[in-house]
């Protein structure tokens, strides 16, 4: 079943064409990767999806329903959760107010309900603080849920963001460099992390530079340079692609130096 699908998908800034009619189709629990250099509009579809920023042609579908041209909350609502390429924490707050102002989304009540504080409030407030205790417990930080976020280390901030995502139940999931900062068994445990995601029936779509962890965790790849889309397919497709290398892998995969 599809999940997210992109048709002929264009953004300009300006006289710049950021993203040029770029296609492609994600399955529900599917893990894909989204590669290319620097500036080859990665980020920018990202931004498309989630409804950051606005289309200039093509449309995108959500479970078939389209979702370009709406409003970014309503895309949360929808099912669609991210992270950042640069990390935007509440970094004064706790790891658990954190992760609340994520549950936001999936509350009703009121603002009536909020002020007297009704039992429909009280009861979502509960739902609320077990479901951000849940997601800090699914990432390994439960036992710090009460430490201020700007205490935690680099890798573990990216596991707050994740967490934190994760608390607006998604079922699709999109990481912008998920491993940015983190060393070798922070990355490891990174990439068991995304498979235990899939496992919950959740779809992830990630933008990452560190082709080990690509390589290993997706199971389709798109390539896109200069805006447009150079390639798709798996793993193995993309290591042997020749547009591929010469754009971005170079000539040997196994230096894994970092191309983005």
């Amino acid at each position: 079943m599809n999940c997210l699908k992109l048709e002929q998908v264009t953004k300009k800034f300006g006289g710049l064409v950021a993203v040029r009619e770029v296609s492609f189709e994600m399955q529900s629990s599917q893990i894909m990767g989204l590669i290319g250099p620097n500036g080859a509009g990665k980020t920018t579809i990202f931004n498309l999806i989630t409804g950051n920023y606005k289309l200039n042609g093509g449309q995108i579908f959500f479970y078939d329903e389209k979702i370009s041209g709406i409003p970014t909350y309503r895309i949360v609502e929808l099912g669609i959760a991210r992270t950042f390429q640069t990390i935007r924490l509440f970094k004064t707050l706790s790891a658990i107010e954190n992760i609340l102002a994520g549950c936001h989304c999936r509350m009703t009540s009121g603002l009536f309900s909020s002020m007297f504080h009704t039992r429909k409030h009280k009861s979502q407030e509960n739902q609320a603080i077990d479901r951000a205790m849940k997601a800090l417990d699914f990432v390994g930080l439960s036992d710090n849920y009460d430490q201020k976020a700007h205490n935690f280390s680099y890798g573990n901030q990216r596991l707050l963001e994740i967490a934190r995502a994760l608390a607006t139940s998604p079922k699709l999931i999109i990481l912008d460099e998920p491993a940015g900062g983190m060393n070798e068994q922070e990355t490891l445990s990174l990439i068991q992390l995304i498979q235990k995601i899939q496992k919950q029936g959740i779809t992830v779509l990630l933008i990452e530079h560190d082709m080990r962890l690509v390589m290993r965790v997706c199971e389709k790849i798109v390539v896109v340079d200069y805006g447009q889309k150079i390639a798709e397919g798996t793993p193995e497709e993309i290591k042997k692609n020749p547009k591929v290398i010469k754009a971005y892998l170079g000539s040997d995969m196994d230096s894994n130096s970092d191309h983005e």
